[in-house]
């Protein structure tokens, strides 16, 4: 079954998360060949809200649109048997420490 996680980071704090931190938990993921895709996002400032209104006009705004204490970090996909295995990997993520979040949604197939 494919899991997203979705990778929080605490926008208050400091991360003791280094790159090789992260080079290591993706390896340890294609080793064991359970990643089947995952990307960090670029800073939260270069994002761009779109909303469509009843009237169908169009609404473009700089940033997220949500005041929020933690930013959306990233992302991977993984395919395991079940969600204790996806809450087990989950775990393991860099993103999971000093504040962070890493949500674990299972993804719709239709």
């Amino acid at each position: 079954m494919k899991y997203m996680l979705l990778i929080y980071a605490a926008s208050d704090q400091q991360s003791s998360c280094t790159v090789e931190d992260w080079i290591a938990h993706e390896k340890e993921m294609r080793d064991a060949g359970v990643l089947v895709s995952g990307h960090s996002l670029a800073d939260l400032v270069t994002a761009t809200t779109v909303q469509v209104g009843p009237d169908g006009k169009r609404a473009v705004t700089d940033g997220p649109f949500a005041e929020t204490r933690e930013v959306l970090g990233g992302y991977e996909i993984i395919d395991v048997p079940d969600l204790d295995a996806a809450l087990e990997w989950a775990a393991k993520c860099p993103g999971s420490r000093d504040g962070g979040a890493v949500v674990v949604r299972p993804i719709a197939e239709f």
